[in-house]
């Protein structure tokens, strides 16, 4: 019996025909990351939320832009990822997040705020600290610092069905009071976490992080420049996983997993991610 084939189906992006297979998304097909369209909420690994709406597009005939990172392609749709309408759409997305939200560790935000000519200051000098609140550390792993949190939900789809099946976390509250919440708001260590880390992995913000990174953050001592990446292999158990050990200074910072890995994609348990300690033990 031969293999089913999948549909290609041809669309035009700004300009340009494209062919790609049926079930593609707009962001796919335009060369994913990197295409020149940006995203915030949209994770490789998980299905998109639609949350952020940078990564709106034109497509004709449609009332409204659209989400790139979820639209899939349909024959015969045109595409345009840049026009007025678009712009101004980004622009304005990008001020009310960073008026709201601390996106001073979130990755090419000051490219795309140069590049739409959004200044989220105007909204007010201080309105950033609307969202201010205490960093939450209570445990010695990891951080939850909520006032980077753009509620993409990719931590709460993360721990929920896509892959670890905690469900430990989840949106509580409404309009403004819209938060990440564990049950009850308890503590985690009061909570059904396993420490896995891998909200860790999918958050595009730095609202969660390692607690090893938020001890040298908060020293000066953080240095991504002089930190090298070196990836290696799980040696706690037989499954093989893909470890990306950061490295500073000889000292293992943090440990993240590559998302494209057949075996993690981009998951760990607690010993991969956080038991890092045996492998620099020093007399």
């Amino acid at each position: 019996m031969s293999e089913p084939t999948t549909a290609a189906i041809t669309l035009n992006i700004d300009g340009a025909d494209v062919t790609v297979p049926s079930g593609t998304t707009i962001l796919q097909a335009a060369g994913g990351r990197g295409c020149g369209i940006p995203t915030l909420c949209y994770g490789d690994t998980i299905t998109p939320k639609n949350a952020c709406r940078v990564c709106m597009v034109e497509v004709e005939g449609s009332r409204v832009l659209v989400p790139s990172c979820s639209r899939p392609v349909e024959p015969g749709m045109v595409v345009r990822t840049r026009s007025e309408r678009v712009d101004h759409s980004r622009k304005m997305v990008l001020e009310f997040l960073g008026s709201s939200v601390d996106l001073s560790l979130t990755d090419h935000v000051d490219e795309w705020n140069a590049e739409y000519g959004a200044d989220p200051t105007r909204y007010g000098a201080d309105a950033a600290t609307l969202a201010d609140q205490p960093v939450k550390v209570d445990n010695d792993l990891y951080i939850r610092d909520y006032a980077k949190c753009i509620l993409c939900y990719q931590c709460v789809d993360a721990c929920g069905e896509q892959w670890q099946n905690s469900f430990v976390i989840e949106i509580a509250g409404r309009g403004f009071d819209s938060r990440v919440s564990t049950e009850n708001d308890v503590s985690l260590p009061d909570s059904a976490c396993v420490y896995c880390g891998n909200c860790i992995q999918v958050c595009p913000t730095g609202a969660l992080m390692f607690k090893s990174e938020y001890d040298m953050r908060s020293a000066g001592t953080w240095d991504e420049e002089h930190q090298t990446v070196v990836d290696t292999i799980c040696a706690f158990c037989g499954v093989g996983c893909n470890l990306s050990l950061h490295v500073q200074d000889n000292t293992i910072v943090k440990v993240m997993s590559p998302s494209d890995s057949s075996i993690t994609h981009g998951n760990l348990c607690v010993k991969g991610r956080f038991g890092f300690q045996h492998a620099q033990n020093r007399p």
